[in-house]
C-alpha cells in the first residue's frame, strides 16, 4: 500500500509517533535534568565535606606549618586532577595550594558559613568556602572541582537519551501504522463493500459492524441512504414507465389517423374532422409536457418561494367565476364559504385550487354543490374543496397524489390532467411546507390543504410557471 500524505494511516502513525515523542522526550527530560541536580548535589556535598574535613584538621594540627610539612593529610583526600583546594590567610596569601591546573585563586567574600557557588571567573569551577579563626589568626578554607568530569558524563548521557528517544519514535511509528492497519480494516471492508453497490445492485446492504460503534453507525447512516436512493430509483423507474405509457396514448392515436388519413382520399370534411381530433391529442400532451415542467421546477431545492398576503376569499371568488360556465353545464353549484389571509405564492395558491376545484366538478354528482371553505385551528390554516358524489374507494386515497394515478381507468376525458393534477396540488403544498390530503365517505369527498401559518418554516423549492 503506497504510502501518501492522505492516507488515514499514515496520519494515524504520525500522530502516534508524535505523541510518543512528546511524551518520552518529556520523560527524558525530566530524568536527565533530575540526574544533573543529583550529580551537582552530590559533588556540592562532596565538597563541604572537604571543608569540614580541613577544618578538622586544623583544629587537630598545632600550627599551620605542621600541616604544610605534612601534605599527604590532604593530598591523599582529594585524589585526582579536577579537585581543588586553597588555605588562604587574611592577607590572601595561599597557605597551602593544591591547584592540578594552576589555576588563579580566586576572590572571595568572607562568610563564617560555608557558602556554595561557581568562581567568580570560571563558571566549570565549583567551589566551596568557609572563613575559620586560627592562633595564628582568619584563614579562608577553599575547596573546589572542575565540572569537566560531570560534563562528560551528562554528555554521553544526552547522547543515549537522544539515541533511545530516534529508536522510540521509529518503533511508535511502526506501531501506530501497524496499529493503524489492522484498526482500519473495517473500513476498508465498509469501503469494498460500498464499492460493490451501484444502479443494479441497489437492494445491498453494508454490514452492520455490531462490534464497532462508530462503524455500526455509519453503516446504518449509509444504509438508510440506500434505502432512499432505491426508492428514489424504483420510484424514477416507475415514473418513466408511466410517462412512456402515457405519451403513448396520444401518439399510438395520432399514428394511427394520419395512417387511416393516408390510406385513401378523404373528403375535406374528413380532413378536418381528423384534424380537429389530433388537436385534442396535442393539447393534452402539451398539458402533460406542461405539467411536468411544472413538476420538475417544483423539486428544485436551490431557490424559494415568495410568499405575499393573500385574500382567500377574493381568490377563490376569481376561481368560481373562472369555472362557473363547467359548473353550470353540469347543473353544479359553486358556494364560496373562504375568509381570511394566507401568506402564499398567489399564483401557485390559485393553480393548486384550480386543479382541485377541476377535479370537484369532473367527478362530483350532477345538480349538486362544490364548497371551498377554510378552517383555522392553532397555528394552523386549512382550504377545503368539498364535492358531493360517489365516495372513492378506501384503496385508492393513499394513491391520489401520486403521479400518473387514477381512480378511473380511462384516459380519454377530454380535460384530462394526464394523472398530474393532484402530483402538482401535492407539490405546491410541499413547496410551503404544507401538506394536500382527502377524506371520502357517504357525504362526499373532501380535500385538505393544510398551511401551517408560522413564517419559521423553511421555504423549499422555487415554481416558475
Amino acid at each position: 500500500m503506497r504510502l501518501s500524505p492522505r492516507t488515514l494511516s499514515l496520519r494515524l502513525a504520525l500522530m502516534f509517533a508524535l505523541s510518543s515523542c512528546m511524551l518520552l522526550g518529556a520523560v527524558a527530560a525530566y530524568l536527565y535534568h533530575s540526574l544533573e541536580r543529583e550529580i551537582l548535589w552530590r559533588d556540592d556535598q562532596a565538597l563541604l565535606g572537604r571543608l569540614q574535613r580541613m577544618q578538622a584538621i586544623l583544629n587537630d594540627t598545632e600550627s599551620i606549618e605542621a600541616l604544610r610539612n605534612r601534605p599527604q593529610l590532604y593530598e591523599n583526600m582529594l585524589g585526582n586532577r579536577d579537585s581543588f583546594l586553597w588555605i588562604v590567610d587574611a592577607s590572601d596569601r595561599a597557605l597551602i595550594e593544591v591547584n592540578p591546573g594552576s589555576l588563579p585563586l580566586p576572590e572571595l567574600p568572607d562568610t563564617s558559613s560555608p557558602v556554595l557557588g561557581n568562581a567568580p571567573n570560571n563558571s566549570s569551577l565549583r567551589l566551596a568556602w568557609l572563613d575559620v579563626a586560627s592562633p595564628g589568626g582568619s584563614l579562608k578554607l577553599i575547596a573546589g572541582k572542575r565540572s569537566d568530569e560531570r560534563d562528560q558524563m551528562l554528555g554521553a548521557y544526552r547522547a543515549k537519551i537522544w539515541m533511545a528517544l530516534g529508536a522510540g519514535v521509529f518503533l511508535a511509528f511502526a506501531l501506530g501504522w501497524l496499529v493503524s492497519q489492522r484498526g482500519l480494516r473495517p473500513v476498508r471492508t465498509l469501503a469494498a463493500q460500498a464499492a460493490g453497490i451501484d444502479a443494479r445492485h441497489l437492494h445491498l446492504r453494508l454490514d452492520d459492524f455490531a462490534d464497532t460503534a462508530e462503524l455500526q453507525i455509519l453503516s446504518q447512516a449509509l444504509n438508510q441512504m440506500l434505502d432512499r436512493l432505491e426508492q428514489g430509483f424504483a420510484q424514477l423507474s416507475r415514473f418513466s414507465e408511466d410517462l412512456a405509457h402515457e405519451m403513448r396514448t396520444p401518439l399510438t392515436n395520432l399514428l394511427g389517423q394520419s395512417q387511416q388519413l393516408l390510406g385513401r382520399d378523404r373528403s375535406p370534411e374528413e380532413y378536418q374532422n381528423a384534424l380537429a381530433s389530433n388537436l385534442e391529442e396535442y393539447e393534452r400532451l402539451a398539458r402533460m409536457i406542461d405539467s411536468m415542467l411544472f413538476l420538475a421546477r417544483c423539486e428544485q431545492p436551490m431557490a424559494t418561494i415568495k410568499r405575499e398576503p393573500v385574500d382567500l376569499q377574493a381568490l377563490v371568488e376569481q376561481l368560481c367565476g373562472y369555472f362557473e360556465g363547467m359548473a353550470e353545464d353540469r347543473g353544479i353549484l359553486l358556494v364560496n364559504r373562504s375568509h381570511g389571509q394566507l401568506e402564499a405564492e398567489p399564483e401557485l395558491l390559485r393553480r393548486a385550487l384550480a386543479n382541485l376545484l377541476a377535479n370537484a366538478l369532473r367527478y362530483g354528482a350532477a345538480d349538486s354543490q362544490v364548497t371551498i371553505s377554510t378552517r383555522m385551528e392553532g397555528n394552523s390554516l386549512e382550504i377545503l374543496v368539498h364535492n358531493q358524489g360517489n365516495p372513492i374507494e378506501a384503496a385508492h386515497l393513499p394513491h391520489l397524489f401520486k403521479r400518473f394515478y387514477r381512480c378511473d381507468a380511462s384516459r380519454n376525458q377530454p380535460d384530462d390532467s394526464g394523472g398530474l393534477g393532484l402530483a402538482i396540488v401535492q407539490s405546491i403544498m410541499h413547496a410551503h411546507a404544507g401538506e394536500a390530503s382527502v377524506k371520502s365517505d357517504a357525504t362526499g369527498t373532501v380535500f385538505s390543504l393544510h398551511f401551517t401559518t408560522s413564517q419559521s418554516l423553511g421555504k423549499r423549492s422555487a415554481l416558475a410557471r
